[in-house]
């Protein structure tokens, strides 16, 4: 199940997709994590469909990543006496109130308090994902007046958006809570928290799960945006969400953003996922858009760690073909003459630490020397994302005792995680480093490989070696 790209493919399980034979399917076809997403999927049917996951390395034999999404706070407009919804038009007043009667052309009911006390004058508000946008003229804690900017028919339950208002709550409901700890019991690789505002959201998060999974921060709201740099030290991983990106901001900044995102979350380190409608024709059409496959090849350029279905492949009609087409885009784009100047035109400083001095040596030893494969023994996995970080043309792979470390590691450009014992001394490490190299498929007897680890072994944090070793026929018979 050798990979021929750096780039991951997170693929969303649904209805389309959901049964054992399928998941096989889409992970033959090129998905290396799989999304459960908790707006759809019931929390009682969550262990059932991980257990299916995991029985996918026994036949594969190799680590299934699974990020669980958290569905976050969905903002609603209450009922319409007329079930057709209501007419706004352009310059009428419109309120939004605690009042729970049904609505009409002139009101309708919020039912969160939370935003009415949060709501200021100039505020917009957006909804309907973006088809109607009203601005506050003035606002209380139980009421906000309106004026309606662009108009249309407003139906009840339809969703709000505040790109202006940082709501007082926590990103997480109660609802998410629950599903967090469920998850974190059934031991799923990632936990995607939705509608992140500020460092804090995280934290709340991280109270609950702990270290039992990784937190990937959705960047979604503009004071996401905003407060990057905190989110970011806080978070594990963040995902450039550009759906409801592209309704709380206007659509002609959602590129920039993408990029300045992918950007520092490859600066600092954290793997950066690229989400929403990348191949969205293919729900009903057998192959993408041209602009399609641009957006996916932008990406691919930009150096995300992964690109993401969504209904392509939980509930399209094409599941298999949608994940095929994003192998074949982003194995053709990193074969492009014009992909390692970009990649290489991006590097980032190496921090100042014996870490990043590792991993800057290692890269440079793996591209100087033409080498296929730099093995990184790892415990936390931190060892091998400072080396993917380097973005190097070597492949990384993750020699790690941890299962937990290796299907996290799924998640990262250019690792190829492997589950084995630790090493017991330098040579036990040069030596299986150069097995594994070899068994994978990344070099032939004659070969030589990096190797990176840390001393004393199964210290985390503790990379301070980088060692040359030269594959022999020993090392291709123990493969």
């Amino acid at each position: 199940m050798r990979r021929h790209r750096r780039v991951k493919i997170l693929a969303t399980l649904g209805p389309a997709s959901s049964n054992p034979e399928m998941a096989g399917k889409l992970f033959e076809a090129g998905a290396d994590v799989f999304r459960l997403n908790m707006s759809h999927l019931p929390r009682e049917q969550l262990a059932d469909k991980v257990a299916m996951l995991r029985a996918l390395e026994s036949i594969y034999r190799r680590p299934v990543g699974i990020l669980v999404d958290l569905q976050g706070p969905k903002l609603r407009v209450g009922a319409f006496a007329d079930e057709a919804g209501v007419m706004l038009d352009v310059g009428a007043t419109f309120t939004l109130d605690s009042d729970k009667k049904p609505g009409d052309a002139t009101r309708v009911h919020l039912p969160h308090p939370e935003i009415l006390q949060a709501l200021e004058k100039g505020h917009a508000l957006i909804l309907d994902d973006g088809k109607l946008k009203l601005v506050v003229e003035s606002a209380s804690k139980t009421k906000a007046v309106t004026r309606v900017v662009i108009g249309g028919v407003l139906k009840a339950r339809k969703g709000v958006s505040l790109p202006d208002t940082v709501i007082p709550v926590s990103a997480m409901t109660d609802k998410d809570r629950a599903d967090a700890e469920v998850a974190a019991e059934v031991g799923v690789d990632w936990i995607a928290l939705s509608f992140v505002q500020r460092p804090e959201d995280i934290a709340d998060l991280r109270k609950i799960v702990g270290r039992r999974a990784a937190i990937l921060a959705k960047i979604e709201k503009p004071q996401a945006v905003q407060r990057l740099d905190a989110i970011m030290e806080a978070a594990d991983a963040l995902m450039v969400a550009r759906g409801d990106l592209g309704v709380e901001m206007p659509l002609e900044k959602v590129p920039g953003t993408q990029k300045r995102i992918t950007r520092a979350a490859r600066r600092t380190g954290k793997p950066v996922v690229v989400a929403t409608q990348m191949l969205e024709s293919m729900i009903t059409a057998p192959v993408p858009t041209r602009a399609e496959v641009s957006d996916v090849a932008t990406a691919v350029f930009e150096g995300a760690d992964a690109v993401m279905l969504s209904a392509e492949s939980a509930s399209g009609s094409y599941p298999i073909e949608s994940v095929t087409m994003m192998n074949r885009i982003a194995e053709e784009v990193e074969s492009d003459q014009v992909y390692r100047a970009l990649i290489d035109g991006q590097r980032a400083t190496p921090e100042m630490t014996g870490a990043d001095a590792i991993a800057a040596s290692a890269h440079q030893i793996a591209d100087t020397l033409n080498l296929g494969a730099i093995c990184a023994w790892t415990s936390s996995g931190s060892t091998a994302i400072r080396i993917a970080r380097e973005r190097p043309n070597a492949t990384v792979i993750a020699l790690t005792p941890n299962r937990e470390t290796a299907r996290r590691l799924t998640l990262v450009w250019g690792v190829h995680p492997v589950l084995t014992k630790d090493a017991s001394d330098a040579d036990d490490m040069a030596s299986r480093a150069c097995k594994f190299a070899v068994r994978e498929g990344y070099a032939k007897v004659g070969d030589r490989i990096t190797v990176v680890a840390g001393v004393p072994f199964g210290t985390p944090g503790a990379t301070n070696m980088v060692r040359i070793a030269y594959v022999t026929q020993e090392h291709a018979a123990l493969a």
